[in-house]
């Protein structure tokens, strides 16, 4: 699939929209037929709706899931795959990458379809067509932001200068979108920046949490200053969406059922993929790599209703387990048989299995979930984080221990200077495990740790160990400056583009 993928009609946008199954390739020199152009307000809404539809694929959910989640530490592969998600854990990338080139290719046809309704809509229109024009640029950005994250080096290396992704802004021919080059990793934080903030100035309905509003335009805002170790700006946008009232930590059990109840109106959720009971993938599922089991959550043996090949690292399950009555515990699922730990036995050392379910069992359906973008939680340790590296002590343990006090931790369990002391750790530090702990699974952790300068280390059983002579090595140590913490650019993409210059 080239860059710049276009639509033909509105026709097809809907097919995508109601059924979600209609799914057809175009080659970027077709162009919009003329009976197909934006006319009025329910035509643009119509093309909106379709360009969230396209969030739904699998190209871009259960790919870049992999290539988000997988180089981290808190997974764990329990047996090599024929699948191309077995490279992005071991970080032995190809050009040739599946999951790179499904996510590259469907993040620009995303943007293709926002960038119809941005050029369409004039800065002053009705009230309703500039939120409809706010939730395009507000996808634009985002999809921008993810694809830079995945195929360009962290922010802070290099300052920004780094190769990047290529920016698709609205307007471009076909001609044009033919030869774009690499903007540097500091030109797309920049126009992603832009989009956010006219995202958020044109807003201004709260819809729910599938949709974009100027509060989950805050929400983006405040991540991508934190990657850009802009901490002032960090902490300003993660106030205006923790002040605004509309969102609230859940708590107790509603804390522990948080990915399996529908995420209609869960007030902590601030943007999901939204998917309903007939949209469950089964075995595409994201959740099929890392549960198997029945609709009581009951693990049972691979590939009963999923592969079950990726579990909870014994690094995180440890580590979770320092206090059992932790809540995150409820997100982790051992595969028991008759009260005894069951383990992948196709590696020397075997893989303790795991299960991780923060991707099933949405409204009791095995492999159903709705993706979570963005959340209240993140805020608080966004915030935290940059506090912390402020030098405002008191203000980032607070966030931390809201966090550690929700999942039911109390007394020595909270974090104060002093036992971080005693226990040899920074804030910054506990900011960061505390990040590990509550947001593990969600396609965070190898960019906490590559963005702060710190190493990707794996001390556990897993596929990780094959990189490694001999096999029974378990260690595997990934160095933020390693060119491997970046995907190659497709080479089906640099093909049709020489322009594009590929990662080293």
């Amino acid at each position: 699939m080239k860059l710049a993928s276009l639509y033909r009609s509105i026709t097809l946008i809907a097919c995508f929209t109601l059924l979600f199954s209609c799914e057809k390739y175009y080659d970027p020199t077709e162009y919009i037929d003329e009976e197909a152009a934006l006319t009025n307000e329910a035509d643009v809404a119509t093309a909106t709706i379709g360009s969230y539809a396209l969030l739904k694929s699998e190209a871009y959910i259960r790919s870049g899931h992999f290539l988000m989640e997988y180089p981290g530490d808190a997974v764990a592969q329990g047996q090599s795959s024929g699948d191309d998600l077995t490279r992005a854990y071991r970080y032995n990338h190809i050009n040739t990458s599946g999951h790179a080139t499904n996510f590259w290719s469907q993040s620009y046809k995303i943007v293709a379809a926002a960038n119809k309704v941005i050029e369409f809509v004039p800065d002053d229109a009705s009230a309703g067509l500039l939120q409809l024009k706010g939730e395009n640029l507000y996808l634009r950005a985002m999809v921008h932001f993810y694809l830079v994250r995945v195929f360009g080096r962290p922010y802070p290396q290099g300052k920004g200068e780094n190769m990047g992704v290529p920016i698709l802004r609205e307007g471009l021919t076909d001609e044009e979108t033919a030869v774009l080059t690499r903007s540097s990793v500091k030109e797309v934080y920049n126009f992603v920046l832009a989009d956010l903030l006219k995202a958020a100035e044109l807003m201004s309905e709260d819809k729910s949490n599938s949709f974009a509003s100027k509060e989950v335009a805050y929400a983006l805002l405040s991540r991508v200053y934190l990657y850009m170790e802009d901490n002032a700006n960090a902490i300003k946008y993660a106030n205006l969406v923790i002040n605004s009232g509309r969102y609230s930590l859940l708590e107790g059990s509603e804390y522990q059922g948080f990915f399996k109840s529908s995420p209609d109106n869960n007030r902590e959720t601030i943007f999901c993929i939204r998917h309903t009971k007939v949209e469950d993938r089964g075995m595409s599922s994201i959740n099929s790599m890392y549960f198997s089991g029945d609709v009581a959550g009951n693990p049972l043996g691979q590939g009963v209703s999923g592969w079950a090949e990726i579990y909870a690292s014994k690094k995180y399950y440890d580590l979770v387990q320092t206090y059992p009555n932790d809540l995150r515990n409820s997100f982790i699922t051992p595969y028991l048989l008759d009260g005894k730990l069951q383990y992948n036995q196709k590696l020397t050392p075997v893989t303790p299995m795991y299960y991780v379910n923060k991707y099933a069992l949405q409204e009791g359906q095995i492999n159903l979930s709705s993706p979570i973008f963005l959340r209240l939680a993140e805020i608080y340790l966004i915030r935290a984080e940059a506090q912390a590296k402020s030098g405002n002590t008191a203000a980032a343990l607070a966030d931390v221990n809201l966090l550690r006090q929700r999942a039911g931790l109390t007394g020595a369990a909270l974090r104060t200077t002093s036992n971080l002391q005693t226990a040899g750790m920074s804030v910054l530090e506990a900011v960061m495990e505390e990040r590990y702990l509550e947001l593990a699974f969600e396609g965070h952790r190898a960019y906490d740790l590559f963005r702060n300068n710190m190493p990707m280390e794996r001390n556990y059983p897993g596929t990780h160990s094959l990189n490694n002579t001999p096999t029974t090595n378990i260690t595997q140590k990934v160095l933020p400056t390693d060119p491997r913490v970046v995907f190659y650019v497709p080479q089906a993409e640099i093909n049709r583009n020489s322009n594009l210059k590929q990662n080293p």
